[in-house]
């Protein structure tokens, strides 16, 4: 059943001052969105319980790519096709851009935001494993201040946040430390395009005479939420890649996620994928 619409209200602030005094009256009574590619969907369905939504799609506080010298800064309505077309990122930091190549069509690569991708919190998006692998940090701002946190810590449990109910996500911070990175970015889905993944797989390695002198590996719908693979990237660090470091790793990797069985696919298949999809970044490495 198609939701009604008289059943809800919809404001759009000017700035983002008013976007945060709203939020600030009426702490969880509003629901902040920008492009609303998800909530669209929910929306359309019939399954949008909340009433009292918050639209940020025109704040031009939270807009825009700036590069600093230590760190790029991306404004948290930046869309997935800005992603795509700006030098630095596509420089810098490929992870990112794969992961907008990777989301949805067109028109949703034009509507979705990074921001979006993020507060949704959801553990099978593209975006967020990239994120981990290049360290980001997320700018939290509500009217008691600002807070940079990193995202590592962002995400708590299936859809639950370190994010409080008067607070935005304004912007994410990419440090620029990661631009010699060998990376990988691999999406299995039911099918090439818009599909939500069965494993999202991002990784980045440097290599030291041989050896791998730092790895970080990220995973999606592996779990309550996007993880990093720490004790998998500790295993792997100053290792040589051969036939026992990768058997090594793999087990390792299937001990530190734990995924389900859904209506997309079964846990003993994303294990296994996920593992393979280890074992593949290991060895385009060793050839690098």
């Amino acid at each position: 059943m198609r939701a009604y619409l008289p059943d809800y209200e919809l404001r759009a602030p000017r700035s983002l001052t008013d976007a945060l005094a709203l939020l600030a009256r009426e702490p969880g009574g509003w629901r902040a969105f920008a492009g609303g590619t998800d909530l669209m969907v929910l929306l359309e369905a019939g399954l949008l319980t909340h009433r009292k939504f918050l639209s940020i799609w025109h704040l031009p506080e939270l807009k825009g790519i700036e590069v600093a010298n230590d760190h790029v800064t991306l404004g948290a309505l930046t869309t997935y096709t800005e992603v795509q077309r700006d030098e630095t990122m596509r420089r810098e930091f490929p992870l990112l851009g794969a992961a907008a190549r990777e989301t949805g069509g067109i028109a949703i690569q034009n509507r979705g935001t990074l921001g979006g991708n993020i507060v949704n919190a959801s553990p099978a998006a593209d975006s967020p494993p990239a994120l981990l692998v290049y360290d980001a940090e997320l700018e939290l701002v509500s009217t008691r201040g600002t807070r940079l946190l990193p995202y590592r810590e962002f995400h708590t449990g299936y859809k639950q946040m370190n994010m409080q109910s008067d607070e935005l996500l304004t912007r994410i911070r990419l440090p620029r430390t990661t631009g010699d990175l060998k990376t990988y970015y691999r999406k299995v889905g039911t099918r090439k395009a818009q599909a939500i993944s069965k494993v999202c797989f991002a990784a980045g390695a440097r290599m030291n005479d041989g050896r791998i002198a730092d790895v970080r590996l990220a995973l999606g719908s592996v779990a309550p939420t996007v993880v990093r693979c720490t004790q998998t990237e500790e295993l792997l660090r100053n290792q040589t890649i051969d036939e026992a470091t990768t058997k090594a790793a793999r087990e390792m990797l299937m001990t530190e996620i734990t995924p389900i069985d859904d209506m997309r696919s079964t846990a003993d298949y994303r294990l296994n994928v996920a593992a393979n999809l280890l074992a593949d970044f290991l060895r385009q490495l060793k050839h690098t």
